[in-house]
C-alpha cells in the first residue's frame, strides 16, 4: 500500500501536549490523545482541589497511571516543559479564558480550546480578539476555538455545504438532543426536573445560561459567505415542558415540569432572517437529529439522525485539528480559516508540513 505523502521511515519527535482543564470534556480529549500516535502528554493543569497532585491517569479514568501529576501552578509547569500545543477546556466565556490563553501564548505554545466564545470571539470583545491575534503572531503560534457546536455542526458544516450552491437565499440549522442520553451535569445545566418557576429564577440568576455559541456560529457563517448582517438576534432561553412523565437514569420529570430548554438565533438582513439556528435539548426528545436546510440553487437538505454525540465529537475535532493548527500561519484562527476538517487516521506527525 502506498504510504501517506508525508509518512517517512524517520518521523520527527512526538508533539508535546499540555492539557489545560481535565473536567469531563478535558478528560475525553486526554483519553483520545493517549490513543493517537505522535502525541506525548507532558503536563496537565486544573484548578479543582480534588484533582491537584493526583496522577493524570487516575483523574481522566485511563487504564494506567501516567506518571504526570495534575498541577494548579500553570506558570511553573509552562516554565518547566517545552510544549508544542495546549488542549484547553476550562470555560465557555472569553473573559474567563483570556488570561489563560495569553499565558500559553507567551510561552510559545499553540492552543486549541473548547471555549465556545473563542470560536468567533470578535462578536464578544473585538479588543480581546485582536489582542490574542497580535500576541499569537508575535510569538509565532496559532490559537483556535473549536468544538462540535459551535465549531462544526451549526457553522463549519453549513458553510461547507453552501460551497455547492450557485446562490444562497436562506440557511436554517436545527440541533435536537435527547438529554436523557447525556451526562448528568448537562441535564442539570439545561434545567431538567425543575418547575417552570425554578427555571425562570435560575435564568435570572445566570445559573442557566442557555446555549453559548449561537451568536458565534451566525457570525462565522456571515463572514465566510460575505453576508452584510444588520444584526444578530438571540432569543431568550425557553423551557421545554414535559407533556407526559419522562426520565433519564438520574432525573425524573413529571408532566408540566421542565424537561430541558430551547433557544433560537437569527442573522438578520433587510429585516428578515437570512440565517436561523435552533437548539433544543430536553429529556424525552422523540428524535435526535442535526438538520441543515439551505434554500438556494440548488436547495440543500441534510439530516444527521441521530444527532452527533457532543462529547465524543468535541474530543475528536480537537485532536483532529492538531496538525491543521500546527501547519497554520500564526495568529488567532476560526474554523473557516483552516482546511476542511478531517479525521487523523495515522500518526499525527504524518500530517505535518515541513517547515
Amino acid at each position: 500500500m502506498e504510504k501517506h505523502p508525508r509518512e517517512t521511515e524517520s518521523l520527527r519527535p512526538d508533539l508535546k501536549v499540555i492539557l489545560y482543564g481535565v473536567g469531563a470534556i478535558g478528560s475525553q480529549i486526554a483519553r483520545l490523545a493517549l490513543r493517537k500516535k505522535g502525541l506525548k502528554i507532558v503536563g496537565a493543569i486544573d484548578a479543582s482541589p480534588n484533582k491537584i497532585g493526583k496522577d493524570l491517569g487516575r483523574v481522566i479514568g485511563a487504564e494506567r497511571p501516567l506518571g504526570i501529576a495534575v498541577s494548579k501552578d500553570s506558570e511553573r509547569l509552562l516554565s518547566s516543559v517545552d510544549a508544542d500545543i495546549a488542549l484547553h477546556a476550562t470555560s465557555s466565556f472569553l473573559k474567563d479564558v483570556y488570561p489563560q490563553l495569553t499565558q500559553l501564548i507567551k510561552h510559545d505554545v499553540n492552543v486549541i480550546s473548547t471555549c465556545e466564545e473563542l470560536s468567533y470571539p470578535y462578536v464578544v470583545d473585538e479588543s480581546l480578539a485582536f489582542n490574542l491575534d497580535r500576541l499569537a503572531k508575535e510569538h509565532g503560534v496559532t490559537v483556535l476555538g473549536t468544538g462540535i457546536n459551535p465549531g462544526f455542526l451549526m457553522d463549519t458544516l453549513p458553510i461547507t455545504l453552501s460551497g455547492v450552491c450557485q446562490e444562497v437565499k436562506y440557511i436554517k440549522v436545527e440541533r435536537v438532543i435527547d438529554a436523557a442520553k447525556r451526562r448528568l451535569p448537562f441535564q442539570k445545566k439545561i434545567g431538567a426536573g425543575l418547575t417552570p418557576e425554578e427555571f425562570k429564577d435560575m435564568i435570572k440568576k445566570g445559573i442557566i445560561t442557555g446555549h453559548v455559541g449561537l451568536e458565534q456560529s451566525i457570525a462565522m457563517i456571515a463572514d465566510a459567505l460575505g453576508l452584510n448582517l444588520q444584526r444578530i438576534k438571540i432569543e431568550p432561553v425557553k423551557p421545554v415542558l414535559a407533556d407526559k412523565p419522562v426520565e433519564s437514569r438520574e432525573i425524573k420529570v413529571d408532566r408540566g415540569k421542565v424537561a430541558g430548554l430551547t433557544q433560537s438565533a437569527y442573522g438578520i438582513i433587510n429585516g428578515e432572517a437570512f440565517v436561523t439556528l435552533i437548539f433544543k435539548a430536553y429529556i424525552g426528545a422523540e428524535e435526535e437529529y442535526d438538520s441543515i436546510t439551505i434554500e438556494g440553487t440548488p436547495n440543500i437538505n441534510q439530516k444527521i439522525s441521530p444527532c452527533v454525540h457532543g462529547d465524543l465529537a468535541t474530543a475528536a475535532i480537537v485532536i483532529n485539528s492538531i496538525p491543521k493548527v500546527i501547519n497554520a500561519t500564526p495568529g488567532l484562527k476560526t474554523m473557516k480559516d483552516l482546511p476542511v476538517p478531517s479525521a487523523v487516521t495515522k500518526d499525527v506527525r504524518c500530517y505535518l508540513k515541513e517547515k
